[in-house]
């Protein structure tokens, strides 16, 4: 069930979490370095140049909380923010950038795969996908990290402003079929729009509520 001060940011079903406070902790690369206490977290994972800065900036009504870059691939660690004090919002290194180092490309893979592995407080993944792209080998190794894990998936498709609402339908069935998961487990946001904001905090409100990982 919800702790006490989650049931202040979500008050009912449906309802936009309200962001009273948002606040960088630390950037992290191994466990003894992740924030200590049982703070829920949820993370926010994607490929290089998915729109997951802007995707996160949207949500917390943030113009900068998390920067943006034009050069994709440049985040490189584990950042963690604390949100209204009442759980946290980790920004995982985006995947699949070919021009990042080979030797931080290497890194990845196990920072982020301890993270999920090890982080017992983690509540939930919100994967994020291009609507104009079908998922790559890195998205579905991701897919399958997480299943592996147990860790409930919020699957978002975003950029969905960039193709038109007649084109939605097939771009999302492609996508689920590469997913190999049902049409229905996917929401479409956009940042630019903000379409959808109020559908992503549902299903965090959803995972916030399941309780801690098996």
């Amino acid at each position: 069930m919800f702790t006490p001060q989650e049931k202040n940011l979500f008050p009912h079903r449906g309802r936009i979490l309200q962001i009273k406070s948002t606040a960088f902790l630390k950037s992290a690369v191994h466990p003894e370095h992740y924030p200590e206490g049982g703070m829920p977290e949820i993370a926010f994972a994607g490929r290089s140049n998915v729109g997951k800065s802007s995707m996160i900036n949207c949500l917390l009504n943030r113009r900068a909380l998390v920067r943006t870059s034009s050069t994709p691939g440049r985040t490189q660690l584990l950042n963690f923010f604390t949100i209204n004090d009442a759980f946290n919002l980790v920004d995982l290194p985006g995947y699949g950038f070919a021009k990042v180092p080979l030797a931080v490309k290497r890194s990845w893979g196990p920072m982020i795969r301890t993270y999920l592995e090890k982080r017992r407080n983690l509540r939930g993944v919100v994967l994020i996908l291009d609507i104009r792209r079908i998922p790559g080998e890195e998205d579905l190794q991701f897919l399958d990290w997480l299943e592996e894990y147990q860790i409930p998936t919020i699957a978002v498709i975003t950029k969905a402003d960039k193709v038109t609402r007649g084109q939605r339908r097939e771009h999302v069935r492609k996508i689920a079929a590469a997913c190999g998961l049902p049409e229905d487990a996917f929401t479409l946001f956009s940042a630019t729009s903000r379409e959808g904001r109020a559908d992503v905090w549902e299903r965090v409100a959803q995972a916030l509520d399941s309780g801690e990982n098996p």
